[in-house]
This record gives C-alpha cells, structure tokens and sequence, in this order.
C-alpha cells in the first residue's frame, strides 16, 4: 500500500496543524485546508485518499464541500467531524456519501483507525480507475 495521503480540514488553525503533525508522524503524507473552498482547491490540484472534513466552517460549509469532492472525485474517501454531541448531522453526511463520521474531541486512535480502513477503500478504488 502507498503512503495514505490525507487532506485535513477545519477552520480551527491549531487543531487541524497538531493533527497534520501527528499523522505525518506516522507516515502519512498530511495537507490541511482552514476552509471550504481552500479544500476544494487543494482536492483538485491533487486528489488526496482520505479528507478528514469539519462540518461547521464558515463560508462553504461541509456537507456541500462534501457533496463537490464526491462529484468531481467520487473515489475520495471523506470523514466528517461533527462537533456539539450531533450524531444526526454525521448520518446526515454519510446519505451524501461520506465514509463515515467522528465526534469531536476525537479520540486520535478512532482516527487513525477510520483512516486506514478509509485509505485501504481509496487505494483499491483509485488503483482500479
């Protein structure tokens, strides 16, 4: 498997830096995007396997970001992050294709665990596109 590259984005700067770091520590190739229209940027200069996606940002929020990376690159796998205890925004995304969903704070094993399973998804439908 190649290395998992990941596109984080949140409007909270020091969040989405601290887990860039982090995952880049464990050998992912990590980018981070602070809004909406910055991740639709950076997801068709070069598609990434996996967006971690912040639901609540301003300007683009994330269900539509959502919904354009998966019409224009429907083999990036995206997870949601909803924060304020609501599952229901989370199942929401998924209708709209998302992976899966993580409640904030997250925990950073359910994370890497999500993206791995995520990533694996990516590759198989990437190598066979």
């Amino acid at each position: 498997m190649q290395e998992l590259k990941v596109l984080l984005v949140d409007d909270e700067e020091e969040f989405v830096t601290t887990l860039a770091e982090r995952l880049s520590l464990r050998g992912m190739a990590t980018r981070i995007a602070t809004d909406g229209e910055q991740a639709l940027r950076a997801v068709e200069a070069d598609p990434p396997h996996v967006v971690v996606l912040d639901l609540m940002m301003p300007g683009i929020k994330g269900t539509e970001a959502l919904r354009r990376i998966k019409a224009g690159h429907p083999t990036v796998q995206v997870i949601l992050l909803t924060g304020h205890g609501s599952a229901r925004d989370g199942i929401e995304g998924m209708k709209l294709g998302a992976f899966d969903y993580l409640m904030k704070p997250l925990r950073l094993e359910d994370l890497l665990e999500k993206l791995h399973e995520a990533g694996r998804l990516a590759q198989a439908a990437q190598g066979n596109s």
